[in-house]
């Protein structure tokens, strides 16, 4: 079967934990010498791992001087030290769903992982949710975990890791494929910040997992959370 490509879901939902509060360092600055400048006086530079990402980043996909230019950068590099399903630990990349429902089943699946690790029987976290339109083309692998199980396994990131690294090296915006997590969700990961558009910051979530099952408790907030 020959590769679909196609434009992707929106608007797409993605949730944040409200203990990374926002920090506009991109936001207000209007060069990339400007930023660079900001970057060093704030000591991020110093951080080796974020110093060769944004180096990895070519400068024209840079975004600042726009409202949540610093969530959408800190996407990019800050990144786990495996990566995640389409990105190596080198770069990251914005992942988002087409659903927020999609999105709160996403978090909640890394959120059970950490407490299967911690040995704890519950975890709960709040998570702020930001919306956004994202240009460009995608490959879209939708409906095609058959065809290719290596990209959609669920216990390694090998493969997938390999074809999201290519598709960045390309002239492609990113991919869009379907959720491990919800039946009949939709994912969908960007490559260049310059395509993540009209960002907004929406609700609050607190979401709330046990170790031993899948239930998910998700609860709307109506003021600002504290932790």
């Amino acid at each position: 079967m020959s590769d679909v490509y196609s434009a992707a879901p929106h608007p797409t939902y993605r949730l944040i934990p409200s203990q990374f509060p926002p920090i506009g360092l991109f936001d207000t600055v209007a060069t990339a010498a400007d930023l660079m400048a900001v970057m060093d006086l704030v000591g991020w530079t110093n951080d080796r791992l974020v110093a060769s990402r944004i180096a990895r980043l070519p400068q024209q996909e840079w975004v600042y001087g726009r409202s949540n230019a610093s969530v959408v950068m800190a996407a990019f590099l800050h990144v786990g030290p495996t990566g995640m399903r389409f990105n190596s630990s080198e770069l990251g990349a914005w992942y988002a769903a087409a659903e927020i429902e999609t999105a709160a089943a996403e978090v909640a699946h890394h959120l059970r992982r950490e407490a299967v690790a911690r040995n704890i029987p519950e975890m709960s976290r709040v998570y702020r949710s930001y919306s956004a339109r994202l240009d460009g083309i995608y490959l879209d692998l939708r409906g095609r975990q058959a065809e290719r199980p290596d990209v959609y396994a669920s216990d390694r990131y090998n493969a997938s890791q390999q074809l999201g690294e290519s598709v960045r090296g390309s002239d492609r915006a990113g991919v869009v494929y379907d959720s491990l997590r919800r039946r009949e969700g939709t994912n969908v990961v960007a490559y260049r910040p310059t395509n993540v558009l009209d960002v907004v910051q929406a609700d609050h979530f607190r979401i709330r997992v046990l170790a031993t099952e899948r239930r998910i408790v998700v609860q709307k907030l109506t003021s600002h959370p504290q932790e």
